[in-house]
């Protein structure tokens, strides 16, 4: 096994406050068994934090095989991470950039899906499993996350890119019961077009469905309605929605809310308790500067006291 990042070459950093990090697609744990906030993303770095407001790191946490489908230096997106059965999984996103699987509709398709490693401890090192592939070959996956639906089984839920498709979908797919590995074919959920919240224009200006899913997180409300934040894109504008199953089951059929949940450039959320019980979602800000993304954590009070989320207010730690 070898580091999937060089990070354990930088200086690791203390008291660095949340609106200082430089972090895509934040994702926060907080582990009552250490009393401590761990916080992951792309870049596949870890940051640690006693009260949310400062925090340490970034720390190298994930390790893979280099003779695996990911190659020697895997980039990691998305990393999220999840207790369930005693153990911490690090659920993210790998891409071998030197793998080529296909081109479709202009696009250079690379070696890229949705995995699962695995730790004792919620800071890691978080190590490869059983199955060496979860999802098929042939199809880049992306941003997988964790859910146990109605009939107890537990599921990654991720999105097949438009980069291929052309019109992104949201899928799932069974896990062990270890989540050493998957179980059958991944299934639709739903496709990008469906939401009426994303859209773009064609080459003449007209208006159409957006082709983008992208960050789906799955939570419940206190009346027991089941929801899915996912992302996308309001022509140039970066924005998060929100569907609800109306089965409440992974199955389906999902609705999709006509607005979006959070401010235009915030998008790519979880949801998490504090140890105080405060609902929070994290996310991050996007804007450009000087012609590249800048993307920062930031985080919201939720209410999901009713039968639907509510984005109450910026919170300040």
């Amino acid at each position: 096994m070898v580091p999937c990042l060089s990070q354990n070459r930088n200086r690791i950093k203390k008291n660095i406050p949340l609106d200082s990090i430089v972090l895509s697609d934040p994702a926060i744990l907080a582990d009552k068994a250490t009393n401590t906030y761990y916080m992951t993303g792309t870049g596949g770095k870890l940051w640690k934090s006693k009260d949310l407001k400062l925090w340490t790191g970034p720390f190298t946490v994930a390790e893979t095989n280099p003779n695996s489908w990911m190659g020697p230096k895997p980039m990691i997106w998305a990393a999220e991470l999840h207790q369930y059965k005693n153990k911490y999984y690090y659920f993210a996103t790998f891409t071998n950039r030197e793998v080529k699987i296909d081109t479709a509709y202009g696009n250079v398709i690379e070696r890229r899906a949705s995995h699962i490693l695995v730790s004792d401890k919620a800071e890691g090192p978080y190590k490869p499993m059983q199955d060496d592939i979860y999802l098929p070959e042939a199809k880049p996956t992306l941003d997988g996350t964790f859910w146990i639906d109605t009939d107890g089984k537990p599921y990654m839920i991720y999105c097949y890119e438009w980069l291929q498709n052309n019109n992104g979908t949201m899928e799932k797919i069974e896990l062990k019961s270890d989540l050493s590995g998957s179980v059958g074919k991944g299934k639709l959920l739903f496709k990008a077009s469906e939401s009426p919240w994303s859209k773009e224009k064609d080459s003449n200006g007209n208006e159409k469905a957006h082709k983008v899913t992208d960050g789906p997180y799955l939570f419940k409300t206190k009346t027991g309605r089941l929801g899915m934040i996912w992302t996308s894109w309001q022509y140039d504008v970066y924005v998060q929605g929100v569907a609800y199953s109306k089965s409440g089951m992974l199955d389906g059929p999902w609705e999709h809310e006509k607005d979006i949940i959070t401010p235009p450039n915030f998008g790519h959320g979880m949801l998490f308790k504090t140890f105080e019980g405060k609902t929070l979602m994290s996310v991050h800000s996007h804007k450009k500067v000087d012609g590249r993304y800048h993307r920062i954590p930031h985080l919201f009070e939720i209410d999901l006291s009713g039968d639907r989320l509510k984005v109450v207010k910026p919170y300040k730690p």
